[in-house]
Order: C-alpha cells, then sequence, then structure tokens
C-alpha cells in the first residue's frame, strides 16, 4: 500500500500531519541524520583547532567552509544516501560517518583530515549530542512559542472576563462566587511557571568515549586535555558538560525536561476539563461555525470538541513522556542498547502535546461568556453568603457564629430576604450591617477582579 496521508499508520503522520509539520524540522529521520552531521563535522573541526593534534593541523578558511556547507547544504538526497550506506553497514552513526568521507573524498586538504572524523568516539559521542540539540532547537523554536500563544489568549480572557461574577463550586456544590476572569488568570500564573521551568532546563551532553574515560584519547595523544576539549567542544554546542558518565550520557536532562513538558501538560489539562464544565453549565457560549456539525443526530448541539481533543491528546503525550523519563536515565552497567529505540519517540510525545495546545487554543478562541447564566446561578445561591456574615460577627464577638449560620442555610434554601431578615436581627455595628445588607453574590468576589486584570 503507497503512503500517504490516508494510509499513515500514525495520526500525527496522517489526520494531524499538518499540523505537527514544524516538527519535522527536529525529530523526523532527516532531521536526526542532519543534526549527527553537524555534530561530526564539528567535531573534526574542533580537533583540526587543537595545537596539540599535529598530524591535522587547523583547517584553512575555505576548507572549513566547505565543512560546514555538508551541515547547511544537506537535502533530502544525502539523507537518502546516508540510508543507503546503513543498509550495508547495519549501523547509523558509521553510515553518516562514511558519508563524509564520501563528500570529502574530491577535496585534497579534506582527505587528509578523513581519518579524524569521528576519531575517538563511539556512537553514541554523536547521538547524544545529537538529539540534545534536537530536542533543545524543538523546545524553544516550536513547543515553547505555542505554549506562549496560549497563555497569551488565556491571560486575553482572563482580563476580558475579569469582572465577570460567577458562583463557584467547591465538591462540586455551590461555594463562595469568584469571576471568570479570577478562574482563567489561576491558569495564566500557574502555565507561566510551568513554562519557565520548561525553559530552564540545560540539556547536558559528553563526548569522553567507550565508557567515559578518554581511554583511546589519551593512547594516541597523551598530552591533549581531553576532558577541556570536550567540555569546550559541547559547550559551543550551547550545552551542558556533563563530566561524569558511561558509554552513554545519563539522560537525566532529557528526563527532567520531559517531566517538566508532563507538569505543565498537566496544568493545559486542568484547564481543559474546567472549560468543559463551564461550557456545560452555561457559563460559557461557543461561538458557532457556519456549516460545521455538532453531532451527527442531533442538530442544535455545538460540541466542546477542542477541549475534549486536547484532553486526550495530553493524555497520550503525558504516558509517553512517563515512559520517556523513567526509561531513559536506566541503563544496565556501562551501556545497554534499550535508549536508542526508545529515543526516536520523542517527536511523537512533542507531537501529542504541540496538538493538544493547538486544540485547546482553538477552544478558547470560541468561546463567549453568558452574563444572563452567570446571573441565574448567583441569585439562585444567596446561601453563599453565609460564610461573609458568619466571618463579619465572628469579628464582633457573636457567640457561635458558624453555628447560627450553619443552622439557617444548611439543607434549606435560603434567599435574599431571609439572610437580609437574619442580618437585621444581628447585635452588630450598624455600618457592618449595612455592609452586609448591600452585598449580594455577585458582589462578594473579594479581590478576584483585581487579581484577573493583573495576571
Amino acid at each position: 500500500m503507497p503512503f500517504s496521508s490516508l494510509t499513515a499508520l500514525s495520526p500525527l503522520d496522517g489526520r494531524y500531519a499538518k499540523t505537527v509539520e514544524p516538527l519535522r524540522e527536529y525529530f523526523s529521520e532527516l532531521a536526526l541524520i542532519r543534526y549527527r552531521v553537524r555534530v561530526e563535522v564539528g567535531w573534526l573541526a574542533a580537533l583540526a583547532a587543537e595545537p596539540g593534534i599535529v598530524e591535522l593541523g587547523p583547517l584553512a578558511p575555505q576548507t572549513f567552509a566547505k565543512l560546514r556547507a555538508l551541515i547547511e547544504r544537506f537535502t533530502a538526497a544525502d539523507g537518502e544516501r546516508v540510508k543507503a550506506i546503513e543498509r550495508e553497514t547495519n549501523h547509523d552513526v558509521k553510515a553518516t560517518e562514511y558519508w563524509i568521507r564520501e563528500r570529502v573524498a574530491g577535496d585534497p586538504a579534506l582527505v587528509a583530515a578523513s581519518a579524524f572524523i569521528h576519531f575517538a568516539c563511539t556512537s553514541e559521542d554523536t547521538n547524544n549530542l545529537a538529539y540534545a540539540l534536537m530536542v533543545r532547537d524543538a523546545r524553544d523554536e516550536v513547543l515553547l512559542p505555542v505554549v506562549d500563544k496560549l497563555i497569551e489568549k488565556l491571560a486575553g480572557l482572563a482580563h476580558a472576563f475579569a469582572d465577570h461574577a460567577m458562583l463557584a463550586r467547591t465538591h462540586g456544590q455551590p461555594a463562595t462566587p469568584t469571576t471568570l476572569g479570577k478562574e482563567l488568570a489561576n491558569f495564566v500564573h500557574r502555565l507561566r511557571r510551568a513554562r519557565a521551568t520548561v525553559a530552564a532546563v540545560k540539556l547536558t551532553g559528553k563526548a569522553n568515549g567507550a565508557v567515559g574515560n578518554y581511554n583511546a584519547h589519551l593512547v594516541a595523544y597523551p598530552r591533549v586535555d581531553w576532558e577541556a576539549f570536550a567540555r569546550r567542544f559541547v559547550e559551543s554546542l550551547g550545552l551542558e558538560f556533563n563530566p561524569y558518565t558511561v558509554q552513554i550520557d545519563p539522560h537525566d536532562s532529557l528526563a527532567e525536561i520531559f517531566d517538566a513538558i508532563a507538569r505543565l501538560n498537566t496544568i493545559v489539562l486542568d484547564l481543559d476539563r474546567d472549560l468543559w464544565g463551564y461550557v456545560s453549565l452555561g457559563y460559557f457560549r461557543q461561538k458557532v461555525v457556519a456549516n460545521e456539525v455538532g453531532s451527527s443526530t442531533m442538530p442544535h448541539k455545538v460540541n466542546p470538541i477542542d477541549f475534549e481533543n486536547s484532553e486526550g491528546n495530553l493524555g497520550v503525550a503525558n504516558a509517553l513522556l512517563g515512559h520517556l523519563a523513567e526509561k531513559l536515565p536506566v541503563s544496565r552497567w556501562q551501556r545497554d542498547l534499550t535508549d536508542s529505540t526508545v529515543l526516536r519517540n520523542v517527536g511523537i510525545a512533542f507531537g501529542y502535546s504541540l496538538l493538544a495546545y493547538g486544540a485547546s487554543g482553538r477552544g478558547l478562541d470560541r468561546l463567549e461568556a453568558d452574563p444572563k447564566r452567570l446571573r441565574e446561578d448567583l441569585e439562585a445561591n444567596w446561601d453563599v453568603l453565609a460564610e461573609a456574615v458568619q466571618t463579619v460577627m465572628r469579628r464582633y464577638g457573636v457567640e457561635s457564629a458558624y453555628e447560627k449560620l450553619k443552622a439557617l442555610t444548611r439543607g434549606n434554601k435560603v434567599g435574599a430576604e431571609e439572610l437580609r431578615a437574619f442580618v437585621r436581627g444581628l447585635a452588630i455595628p450598624d455600618e457592618a450591617k449595612q455592609r452586609l445588607l448591600a452585598l449580594t453574590p455577585a458582589t462578594y468576589i473579594g479581590k478576584a477582579a483585581v487579581l484577573a486584570q493583573r495576571v
């Protein structure tokens, strides 16, 4: 069966291919090969710049430019050639090395340097750096910008609905009022904090050979400070140098960023569920889109499918992120290969996260507050003012304040008149009494509007 978006096994390459297209630049097979080339070429250039490696010597500017061109002009055809070599070698990193050798074969200056391609390296020296760069770049260039847009939309709604009083619900029951904007502002604050955590993770890398001790390096060039050399090289890539590893970097920093993304995703999932609930209560209406069908049999329906899609995709993303974070830091002794196949699924975890953020954002775009419905719920629940009344009673020493309000309200439907009659009979200062009598469920919102505007 020929491959197409209709025959793709994964929905990321099928139904959702357009949405996750930006990630192909970082997590496709072609991208992985290109990042490997970047590391290998960078390593060769660093070796050439090391005075202690006299057999290689510094590269002329034009020779260095030709090496850089291998990265900058890397094409799909180049990737296909690497894969063709891999079918013979049955080794992906070695195939990349052989491809570079092929490409420099016609240049006398580079032919002399070709013996130093992948010099003293194990495959993981190339792979750990390639994957760290892929994850870092995808985070910075794709994931975080989409998260920022989601937070920006949410903050805009928090400001727009800052003073839209709504009945809160704790344990699903009517509770002290808040505002729509304040509830959205809570998520803005949480997401900003989680976003900062994701952005702050420093990806680590190593370049220390077969078991992390520079064994072959020192035998070949005992006078070179290989640890300092490796540190300079890793840091030149914008990564944090890890001085203590086995054959593989322990992937702790990858686990850290995957955990951080999963925590951010959990906040988005919480947002999705709350908004779904507010739509169900009627606090939010959803803008109608012409020709869109909500239900195949019930013509009246406008379903909150964007929040549902987001929630579902976040579940898949977090399942993958959780496995990646738990599996990757674990390796038998100095190295096993279980991390290799698992790492190839990082892009899938990013892909489902990206789908979720986009769906949640589309859901936000469709939300319209329903002031009438908000007022109806508030007016039907005057008993939520019992908290305010009993708190003022406590201030002025009224005995058994909580118990008296409990007797008045618990299990009883108390309206405006019943509550006001109770207040009028209280032995408290007149100023306090008038303040309580002027209170309504819609005005009992504390600093909610201020907090929402300030976020």
